[in-house]
């Protein structure tokens, strides 16, 4: 009898804490759900966009110059002001073009002089010719002195038009109806007009009518075309979306370090003048669009689980801990592990086997669906995505079916014997 009342205790102190520690396994237990980060599959509309940088630019931008070198004398014009056609824009210096006037003017009186005494000395000679008081030498030496001087006076003539062509030069009239956007010289600046022509004021046309100047990848350049309808934005208005059309896809290519881009002209209306010259645009195009399709994010495309290709028994054994079976016994656990890894090493070689005879496929994908608390791959057909979502097709998916994103343990595999350590979650 006292051995009997020393066991009794003990019996009820063992089952005591056996009873403990099933309710404490029961309570901290990892759910399926609580070892992945789940999303929903969606219907509804997608489109699939290409996107590029560009610079906003007036379609019609005359850089205004000058043919002659000298100093600004005189601007009549600065930033934003309205011109009109053949409205004088500023003056240079004319003080040496009037001295070089001068100075022709001069040769062209001395010139005409020497062509009037030659006539002169001409029709004496062919007087005293036609009595035979000269020879036909002494004309003929008339003669050409005569056309000599007048060739001199057309020569000095030439170079007086010159002259005045080039004071003419020093007042610089604006070529087209326009607003001013750039005016790069001021008062006393001296502009030389060597090899080429300097700027010195820019005007646009029209700002009522802007373009994007843009470039994108020869791998999107097949999918834009003439007349497609264009969406973007620009950083001085973040809230607002403007809208444009596709004038032009340029056919000359630009390499830069290997990578080849095309230029794509946008026409934008800008009735409001509300664009700026030289705005920064963030180009969308929308080259696809499918309704009414079934989404999944693209990290559901993009998860795959560590041990989904493991082909050892131990791999095969965390990935049904990764099921929730790690609460069964030791044995159990081994002998389960053992049997479902021969069944997943099958279904692996047949599912390698199908991925080769398909690797041509572009379009198959794969996704994981949460279904009795476990993993299960579920194969897609993928179509386009805007970046975040992608249309697919697949027999086996249905709205609001859970899709795997990711895992939520630190190191991506729950802990065996149901995770004595419970789950970090975000």
């Amino acid at each position: 009898m006292k051995i009997l009342k020393k066991i009794i205790p003990l019996v009820l102190l063992l089952a005591i804490a056996a009873g403990a520690y099933y309710f404490y396994q029961k309570s901290h237990q990892v759910k399926p759900e609580d070892l992945y980060r789940l999303d929903e599959v969606t219907r509804g509309d997608i489109e699939q966009t290409v996107s590029a940088n560009g610079t906003l630019n007036p379609v019609s931008l005359v850089s205004v110059g000058t043919q002659i070198s000298g100093i600004v004398r005189k601007l009549y014009v600065d930033f934003n002001d309205r011109v009109e056609k053949d409205q004088i824009l500023l003056e240079l210096d004319s003080a040496l073009f009037n001295a070089q006037i001068t100075q022709s003017q001069s040769s062209v009186r001395n010139n005409q002089a020497s062509v009037e005494l030659a006539i002169a000395n001409e029709k004496r000679i062919r007087e005293l010719y036609s009595q035979e008081f000269v020879s036909k030498q002494e004309l003929d030496t008339a003669v050409q002195v005569l056309k000599s001087a007048k060739a001199q006076l057309d020569s000095a003539r030439g170079l007086l038009a010159r002259d005045q062509t080039n004071l003419n030069f020093t007042i610089i009239r604006s070529p087209v109806s326009g607003i001013v956007v750039n005016r790069v010289v001021d008062v006393g600046q001296t502009v030389a007009a060597s090899f080429q022509t300097p700027t010195l004021i820019q005007i646009a046309q029209d700002l009522a009518k802007m373009q994007i100047d843009t470039s994108f990848a020869e791998a999107d350049i097949g999918k834009i075309k003439d007349g497609q309808a264009v969406k973007f934005n620009v950083d001085a208005f973040p809230n607002r979306n403007f809208e444009g059309t596709v004038k032009q896809v340029r056919l000359n290519s630009t390499n830069t370090s290997n990578v080849v881009t095309y230029n794509v002209v946008v026409s934008v209306d800008n009735s409001d003048l509300t664009l700026l010259p030289g705005m920064t645009a963030y180009v969308n195009i929308a080259v696809s669009k499918a309704e009414q399709s079934l989404l999944v994010p693209n990290a559901a495309l993009r998860y795959k689980p560590k041990v989904d290709e493991s082909a050892s028994a131990n791999g095969d054994k965390k990935q049904e801990a990764g099921q929730g079976e790690g609460s069964k016994a030791e044995g159990n656990r081994a002998e389960g592990g053992r049997a479902e890894g021969g069944k997943g090493g099958e279904r692996r070689r047949n599912g390698g086997g199908r991925n080769r005879n398909k690797s041509e496929d572009l379009s198959a994908g794969k996704i994981y669906v949460l279904r009795d608390g476990k993993p299960t791959r579920v194969r897609v057909n993928i179509g386009i995505t805007d970046g975040r979502s992608t249309a697919i097709t697949a027999r086996d998916l249905a709205v609001g079916d859970k899709v795997i994103v990711g895992e939520l343990q630190a190191n991506g595999q729950p802990q065996a014997g149901g995770s004595m350590r419970a789950p970090r979650m975000f």
